[in-house]
């Protein structure tokens, strides 16, 4: 449920301009938070790099503070953790309960203290999200879990290797497998394992902290126990998501813009789709380069697992689908509450027809007029953002705090780029 502090803020957007400029891309929101929780498996100091400012990593922060954990600002962009003096006593189960990132501390609470009442975590309302993959993989590997009213009592005597099949390709479920087997006795399969680059992120952070593990990029992941974990330093993973949300930026505007940096292979899927649609990019080292595109086609979309195109992407392309010729389709079958920007979008000018909870028909070229309207989750938006600088006249976007759960500093990013924006607390 989003608070009456959210409602009050807004973003007052004056649309019709063309992007311009060069975007510097933040730290991945969804290859922190696991990272965060990660640092917890070893009492000794973890530096990360490339950490994004952003309410949900000030969260997860507060979370481990609240935990005993040394939690501190170095740098700009800097972050030293140290769980040498952890106790659950002082948990602060508010912060816990108001976030679903909150989910990664399980396996790291239960590898240190083997045994812990935590509230049931909470987060974006964009469909159902239960937790039996987590508690599954868990319990495979040796917990025990049991509900009491809205919390879950988890005891382990000690996480023990073996062969698990996940019930679907979970990032956070295997994110949650994956620290638990680090430290486990013997050898750890997981089939079926999500690949997406913050998965890979938190592999290779977990390997510099001393642990093994085989098939990274892969749906198989191989993990060989080991006894203790030690410090590391680590920079994160540049965020695939806020680099497609300001290329569809640009290309809907028929903007000319530079971001970086990027890691090109975390975007083949994204890029083979702007290449079909019309959209004029290059790539020259770490640096993508959005060209002015015009005209625009219509497409096919479909969200699917790594190496898949992303769920957190489809709604910016709903977006760049209206300004496209022809009727785009776009299906998500991941989560039956990601359409909710449909509707703000007709208001607005849109031609849109949703089929049913998944899938939506966009018919374009269509011009977009300046609405009130407001954010329903954190990609949403970040999506009606991108609609208010297409949009003829002013846009305001209500309940603007939650596009600053993902995107550091988006306003005075698009400042630069020479919109019109004005962020209201």
């Amino acid at each position: 449920m989003v608070s009456s502090i959210l409602s009050m803020s807004q973003f007052i957007i004056q649309g019709g301009t063309k992007l311009k400029g060069d975007v510097l891309i933040s730290g991945m929101k969804n290859a922190t938070t696991p990272i965060i929780a990660a640092s917890l498996l070893t009492d000794e100091e973890c530096i990360l790099d490339r950490v994004p400012k952003i309410s949900d990593v000030e969260k997860m922060l507060e979370i481990a503070r609240s935990l005993g954990v040394k939690a501190e600002w170095v740098g700009d962009h800097s972050v030293s953790l140290k769980a040498d003096k952890m106790s659950l006593t002082s948990l602060d189960k508010k912060m816990f309960k108001s976030m679903r990132s909150s989910v990664l501390f399980l396996a790291p609470l239960l590898v240190r203290f083997k045994e812990a009442i935590l509230p049931e975590p909470g987060g974006c309302i964009i469909g159902n999200r239960p937790l039996d993959t987590h508690f599954y993989v868990l319990q495979e590997l040796g917990a025990i879990i049991e509900r009491q009213s809205d919390a879950y009592h988890l005891k382990i005597d000690k996480f023990v290797g073996k062969e698990i099949v996940l019930p679907e390709m979970s990032v956070t479920g295997t994110e949650n497998a994956l620290m638990a087997a680090v430290l486990a006795q013997g050898e750890t399969i997981i089939k079926l394992a999500a690949a997406e680059p913050h998965v890979q992120d938190l592999c290779n952070f977990l390997v510099a902290m001393g642990a093994k593990i085989e098939g990274i990029g892969t749906h198989t992941l191989t993990i060989k126990g080991v006894e203790k974990l030690h410090g590391a330093k680590h920079t994160i993973i540049p965020d695939q998501i806020e680099i497609g949300t300001f290329a569809v930026a640009a290309a809907a505007t028929h903007g000319e813009i530079s971001i970086h940096p990027i890691v090109p292979e975390h975007l083949d899927k994204i890029l083979s789709l702007f290449t079909a649609i019309g959209v004029n990019w290059e790539i020259k080292g770490d640096t993508l380069f959005i060209h002015h595109s015009h005209p625009l086609k219509a497409f096919k979309l479909q969200s699917l697992p790594y190496p898949g195109f992303p769920t957190d992407l489809q709604a910016p392309f709903g977006v760049l689908a209206t300004q496209c010729q022809g009727t785009s389709l776009i299906h998500d079958p991941m989560y039956e509450g990601r359409l909710g920007y449909i509707n703000e979008l007709t208001k607005m000018g849109a031609n849109a027809v949703i089929c049913d909870p998944h899938r939506v028909l966009l018919t374009g070229p269509t011009p977009l007029y300046g609405r009130e309207i407001k954010s329903f989750d954190l990609r949403a938006g970040a999506t009606l953002l991108i609609a208010g600088l297409l949009a003829e006249g002013e846009t305001v976007l209500n309940e603007a705090e939650i596009v600053f759960r993902g995107y550091e500093s988006i306003d005075k990013k698009l400042q630069k780029l020479g919109v019109q924006i004005e962020y209201k607390p």
